[in-house]
């Protein structure tokens, strides 16, 4: 099996949104794909829909047995380690500093800041291991799904915001500490986009329908996972370290 596939990708939260648009993009474009979600039944609708390319894994992303799991899956089922970890998972959060109802802040930061802390140093120490032998013939990749939020402080959204500015500072960290070993951490930025995201969020219909009105037509997933292949397709030697997608019409954040 493991020869079907040019490279295999771990990917969180990938039964919906940008993980399941860059799952369906990467088997198209041959890899296999280790997905992790909390919903089981989306996880086996995916298994029987993508055949032997897709093999999903249900857990919460904050638990690390779930990611250690998915790193022993790769091997299992593709007979190889992953060499491409998509850190997608995370919860939204509305509110501003003032505002915000608190009371799930911890969820938030546990899955938006310690899963993805998590995640990427398992990632990390098994990619430098593997670019030690292949570097520069092989790619490796590590990409973390931030937001325009965590660069551009926004009001209605500024403690979700200040988990993905968390999150900004570990990719950027890591990227420093391996790139110069063969290992490319790329942070991906996206603005608006259309998804369960905003209902999870609890963000308003009102507020939702303003943002189709200020800033629309908005992004979709897969516009998304569009800048992910994007980035994995580059030789290994090109590293975009980082890469922000707005809808073209969305000025702010």
């Amino acid at each position: 099996m493991s020869q079907s596939h040019t490279r295999i990708a771990l990917i969180t939260g990938a039964t919906s949104g940008i993980g399941e648009a860059t799952a369906r993009t990467f088997i198209a474009d041959g890899y296999g794909v280790v997905g992790n979600g909390r919903n089981a039944e989306k996880l086996k609708a995916l298994e029987e829909e993508l055949g032997d390319s897709f093999r999903g894994i249900p857990g919460d992303a904050s638990d690390n047995a779930v990611i250690d799991r998915l790193f022993e899956a790769a091997e299992e089922y593709f007979d190889r380690p992953a060499d491409i970890i998509v850190a997608n998972a995370g919860r939204g959060m509305g509110g501003s500093v003032k505002d915000a109802d608190l009371s799930e802040f911890e969820d938030v930061f546990k899955i938006n800041v310690n899963g993805t802390l998590y995640l990427l140093q398992k990632a990390a120490r098994q990619l430098v291991d593997r670019q030690e032998k292949v570097y520069p013939t092989e790619a490796a990749d590590i990409l973390v799904i931030g937001s325009t939020v965590g660069r551009v402080i926004s009001p209605f959204s500024s403690v979700y915001g200040a988990t993905k500015f968390a999150v900004h500072a570990l990719a950027e960290g890591l990227r420093r500490e391996i790139g110069p070993k063969g290992v490319r951490v790329t942070l991906v930025e996206p603005a608006i986009v259309i998804s369960g995201f905003q209902s999870a969020a609890g963000y308003s219909d009102a507020m939702v329908q303003d943002f189709h009105e200020k800033f629309g037509p908005l992004l979709q997933s897969g516009d998304i996972a569009n800048a992910i292949q994007y980035v994995v397709n580059q030789p290994p030697h090109v590293h975009v370290s980082d890469i922000m997608v707005r809808a073209t019409r969305q000025d702010y954040p």
